[in-house]
């Protein structure tokens, strides 16, 4: 019997990868200075324009470590601590994804039971599904002319598709056996939805919802870039812009820990409806 589970043998080795390819990448920087000392040595004899080098992770780790220990500083419009910008892209986030819900779960209800109105509203769904989210954008800062109704209009938009269509998808696989108990005890619609329906669709809808989550979080990125402003978007523009190259990447970094943050939440939430046999 191994003494180490599968568990740990798996973190370890993420963390070897990891080590890995930070050394590797620590060990690179070196050559690519020398590129860049060289690029820098033409352009001071031809005239050109030099390329700013990528950062070691030390580097970064530094940038990192005076972002995170202030990370709620407030020091004007464009001079705002990472906390306060993830916080402001969070809300944008929540507010649209809870607008989607409140829409899509009942509409996925009503879909999924009846096949006269997936009949009916399915034309519309497949046309704007595949729609891209930011194509939605300009039509948004004109109608809404608001840039910051407009952010939470498009993680609205994405975000309503994949809870609508695995909502109609649990719901429509409950098994049929399931909803004549239900009747036999002349259970009302709502009760039936709310108690036999619901609780075995459950693991679906929460999936799309995961989904629709995900999606959100790559969205606001980059409709945050398009809007200015705040934001985790607008943070990781806005070094671009400065040319440092070494708080892109811990924006990129964080955008992805936060990111996985939520999907663990849900992934933790549906483990807990999942029904195991």
């Amino acid at each position: 019997m191994s003494v180490w589970s599968e568990n740990s043998r798996a973190a370890l080795l993420s963390v070897l990868i990891l080590a890995l390819a930070l050394l590797a990448w620590e060990l690179a920087i070196p050559a690519q200075q020398l590129a860049t000392e060289m690029t820098e040595y033409e352009r001071l004899m031809g005239g050109g324009s030099a390329r700013a080098g990528i950062p070691a992770p030390s580097q970064v780790a530094v940038k990192a470590w005076e972002q995170l220990s202030n990370p709620f500083y407030d020091a004007g419009p464009n001079d705002k601590g990472i906390g306060i910008q993830i916080a402001y892209s969070l809300g944008r986030v929540l507010t649209g994804y809870g607008m989607a819900a409140l829409i899509a779960i009942p509409l996925g209800f009503l879909i999924g039971m009846s096949p006269v109105a997936y009949k009916a509203l399915n034309p519309f769904i497949q046309v704007l599904r595949p729609i891209s989210p930011l194509a939605w954008m300009p039509l948004a800062l004109f109608i809404i002319q608001d840039s910051e109704a407009s952010a939470i209009f498009v993680i609205f938009i994405c975000s309503i598709w994949p809870m609508l269509l695995n909502t109609a998808f649990g719901v429509s696989g409950v098994r049929a056996d399931w909803a004549n108990v239900a009747r036999t005890h002349e259970l009302g619609s709502l009760r039936t939805a709310l108690t036999v329906i619901l609780p075995a669709a459950a693991p679906t809808i929460l999936t799309g919802m995961r989904i629709s989550m995900g999606i959100a979080w790559l969205v606001i990125v980059a409709a945050e870039m398009l809007i200015g402003g705040n934001g985790i978007g607008y943070f990781l523009w806005n070094e671009w812009n400065n040319l440092s190259l070494a708080n892109v990447i811990f924006a990129v970094l964080m955008i992805g820990v936060v990111g996985m943050a939520l999907d663990l939440m849900f992934a933790a939430l549906q483990k807990k409806v999942t029904y195991v046999e």
